[in-house]
């Protein structure tokens, strides 16, 4: 539900001389306070990435959600209504990469022949196993094994941490779904950790 603004105008002055950025704008609706492509990037940039690179599993196609997150955020600036910029923009991110993901898996399927046999995949290039400090390479590698909607549910639930409402609503999905997707992917990755010697004693170790 898209929330109400009821900003008295000499209220709304004194918020914006507050705020700046997308702040001014999301809490004012104001489209004098509507953000430059500039502003977008430099408080964004590294948020949308960084769930990019969650999602994904790779610093091209991080690179390339988050370019492409940030057009469709600027060319739909002028029809935005005042909300939570920061989930509007968690449900451009996750869409891209889930409609990606299903561009792809057409492609590859319409270009198979009829006898194909599926071989091993080779293994992963430096781009693949990159991580930052917070999240190891195991985790990561960990959160690629998994379905592309249950790892956008979990990377948005235990990574970016949402409320499964906000989840739901991102994933445009029901709030039974979005309970579901983040059980049994848990799940997934409990399992892929510990045959993999990164669980001991229910401890993750995400080195």
């Amino acid at each position: 539900m898209t929330r109400a603004h009821t900003v008295p105008e000499n209220d709304a002055s004194a918020l914006e001389a507050d705020l700046s950025g997308t702040a001014a704008f999301d809490a004012t609706g104001d489209h004098a306070a509507m953000p430059s492509w500039d502003e977008l990037v430099r408080e964004h940039g590294d948020r949308v990435y960084r769930l990019a690179y969650r999602l994904s599993g790779n610093a091209q196609d991080a690179e390339d959600l988050t370019q492409e997150t940030f057009i469709r955020v600027f060319r739909s600036l002028q029809n935005y209504q005042p909300g939570t910029f920061e989930g509007w923009l968690h449900r451009i991110t996750t869409n891209l990469f889930l409609d990606m993901v299903r561009r792809r898996n057409r492609i590859r399927m319409e270009a198979l022949p009829e006898d194909y046999d599926r071989v091993p995949a080779a293994g992963p290039n430096p781009e693949e196993i990159y991580h930052d400090a917070r999240l190891g390479a195991d985790l990561q590698s960990a959160l690629d094994s998994l379905g592309p909607e249950y790892r956008a549910a979990v990377v948005l639930c235990d990574i970016e941490g949402l409320s499964y409402e906000e989840i739901g609503a991102t994933l445009g999905v029901k709030l039974g779904t979005v309970r579901s997707r983040i059980h049994r992917g848990r799940q997934a990755l409990r399992e892929y950790l510990r045959e993999h010697g990164k669980v001991e004693n229910g401890r993750v170790d995400a080195g």
